[in-house]
Formats: C-alpha cells, structure tokens, sequence
C-alpha cells in the first residue's frame, strides 16, 4: 500500500505563525505567536512531518526566519520541509545545517534552472519542487508574479533532471477552504511519474480521504494549514482515517 502523509503548515513572517488568503500579504491572520509551539503541537497530534514555509523569505529572496526555523528543527523529533526564498546553494546549506530534511525550491526552479539542477544532483531526494499555480501557470516570488510555464511541462523538466517530489499548490483554492484541485493533482502525478503533495484548499477529512484515494498513483500526501487553526477536522482523527486507506 502506497503512503499518504499530511503535513501541518506553519507559515511564518514577523516571527509568528500565519496564514495568508491567496498569497496576499495584505489579507493574514496570526494563528500562533510561536511557530515553535505549534510545531510541538502537531507533533503531539501524531503530525509525522512538518511543513514549513518562511514568508520574509519568500518575498525577500534569502531566507529570514532562519533562526525560528532551527529552533523548530531542534524541538520536534519529525523532519520538517521549509521553502520560501531559496536562491543559492548556501542558503540551502545554511538549512540542512539547521537540522531541516528537505528543503523546497519554488522561484528558483523557473527563474535559475542551473542551480535548481545542481541542488537536485547534489541533494537528490531531500529536494522538492514547489509548483505554485494560478489557472495551471507557475506563479513565483512569493506568488507576487505569475510566468508563462506550465506547472505540467516544468514538472516534466526537472523529474528528467532527478526531481523525486513536488509540491503543487493550485492558488486559487489556497486559504479559501474550497477542496483540492484533485483532478490537476492526479494529472501531475500521472503525467510525471513521481509523488505529487498537494497544497491549498483542504478543508476537511473527507478532501484528505478523497486524496489519498489516489496515493497509488503517486499522490504522496497533502499539506494542511487554515483548516487546522480553524478546527475544521483533527489532525490525529484524520491521520487515522488516510493511514486506513
């Protein structure tokens, strides 16, 4: 039986956790004044992997928040994932020394292919590409700018190039507790060959079920936040519910 993971989202900037509509700055909510506490906390909850995502960074181009980031990486016993405003390799570095276990490129895979290339031959498996989408189109810089790639064809790029996991987030269904975008979610798998981890609009039990429904075919697992610090569903309730499929 194939795996399916559900990543609690910590989304930091200012030093606190939050969470933004859409990618929009100008529309956040502050869940948590200390990501490292609610790290602990989905820890507690059965949560086996954490995902983490610093805003300052993303908007910045070098990370800012790195020193909560490790601070979070030493307190939990799970691996995390961080993305946001990855552009060389010493940044990258600078977060496996930190004590993270995979580090996300998102701007960088569009805007500097040769890096990505060399931090996913150096670092194989403990790389994912972040594929932030808006009406099937990569969107970068913190979801500030959207390009002319199609999340499908970068994605057939960079697995050519040893990419082993993706992370696609349909933006226009992140923050706005509408469902997954399965159907492009499934078509990435398929069309790639490698574990796609869904991000952006879950909202409940049943959307995770519905996803891991498809983990067969390479659907790896799906990344929750707003319905988390809402209390739309548990997260150990529904840990258990996908690790039944």
């Amino acid at each position: 039986m194939s795996s399916f993971t559900i990543y609690p989202a910590i989304d930091i900037r200012g030093g606190k956790c939050v969470r933004l509509v859409q990618g929009d700055y100008g529309q956040e909510t502050v869940y948590h004044d200390s990501p490292v506490q609610a790290a602990k906390a989905w820890e507690e909850q059965g949560g086996s992997f954490i995902h983490l995502v610093d805003l300052d960074g993303a908007k910045a181009g070098h990370p800012v928040n790195h020193e909560i980031i490790g601070e979070i990486a030493r307190s939990v016993q799970v691996p995390v994932q961080v993305g946001g405003g990855l552009r060389t390799l010493a940044d990258v570095e600078l977060l496996f020394g930190l004590g993270v276990s995979r580090v996300i490129l998102g701007t960088a895979a569009i805007e500097d292919r040769a890096f990505t290339e060399e931090v996913l031959s150096k670092y194989g498996s403990k790389v994912a590409i972040g594929l932030d989408a808006r009406n099937g189109l990569v969107a970068t810089r913190g979801w500030l700018e959207t390009t002319e790639v199609k999340a499908e064809e970068l994605a057939k790029e960079l697995a050519a190039k040893g990419a082993e996991t993706f992370i696609f987030t349909d933006i226009s269904r992140d923050g706005m507790m509408q469902g997954p975008n399965t159907e492009a979610i499934v078509a990435l798998a398929r069309a790639t060959g490698k574990t796609i981890i869904a991000s952006g609009g879950v909202t409940s039990q049943d959307d995770l079920e519905k996803l891991a429904a498809y983990a067969d075919q390479g659907v790896g697992g799906a990344i929750v936040g707003k319905a988390l610090y809402t209390g739309s569903f548990d997260l150990a309730k529904a840990i258990e519910a996908v690790s039944a499929k």
